[in-house]
């Protein structure tokens, strides 16, 4: 019941979102101890503040409570999702290149499962990756259709 949740909650969130110029980037539905939580991540071209998640909360918790598809009880979250957002579309990776990124692979590449360098180029169908193995670079190219998960690196 719960798995289709994050899409509905997600189509209902993203005009909601656009109109404020802002864009839906996960949607999690949870079961945390007794509770159920909601979780909708927002970002923007300069980030998200504390009001534009309260106004994506408010006017999504009414169109929620307008379409009564979650049978449960449940906390509604909505935030920025951080430094290390996840990249789930297409177009999260090309707006990725240049920055640095944590791949993790559903088979390896290269003997590989996991890996994170500088996202150098996406063009829809794979990935180049820009590592440093020890005291040299090297560059990696990764089909896209093997990332299994992805997500922005923050390296200090």
């Amino acid at each position: 019941m719960s798995s289709n949740i994050p899409s509905q909650v997600e189509a209902l969130a993203e005009p909601v979102a656009e109109e404020m110029n802002l864009e839906v980037v996960d949607v999690e539905f949870k079961k945390e101890g007794k509770n159920w939580f909601l979780r909708v991540f927002i970002d923007g071209e300069n980030g998200v503040d504390l009001d534009d998640c309260t106004s994506v909360s408010e006017r999504l918790s009414e169109a929620l409570d307008q379409h009564d598809f979650i049978e449960q009880a449940y906390y509604l979250e909505v935030s920025s999702p951080g430094a290390e957002r996840p990249l789930k579309k297409a177009s999260d990776m090309e707006k990725a290149v240049g920055k640095n990124v944590h791949l993790t692979m559903y088979a390896p590449v290269n003997g590989e499962k996991m890996l994170e360098g500088k996202l150098t180029s996406f063009d829809g169908e794979k990935l180049l990756i820009e590592r440093r193995v020890k005291t040299r670079s090297e560059t990696v190219e990764v089909p896209y259709n093997k990332v299994a998960s992805a997500r922005l690196a923050v390296v200090f």
